[in-house]
């Protein structure tokens, strides 16, 4: 569990970087995409300190 939540969390905030950095090439979508990028970094941060035990 702990390694599917960390490759989970790593995913999610390399995806939420990508969203930023394509959000001001995307004419019509650039709040969204940011938007999601915030919120995609939000989870990643989320997984680790909510799903994961403390040890």
């Amino acid at each position: 569990m702990n390694g599917i939540a960390f490759a989970a969390s790593l995913v999610l905030f390399v995806g939420g970087i990508a969203l930023f950095a394509y959000a001001f090439e995307t004419p019509g979508f650039e709040t969204a995409m940011f938007v999601a990028g915030i919120f995609a970094i939000v989870a990643a941060i989320a997984i680790p300190f909510h799903a994961l035990k403390r040890t």
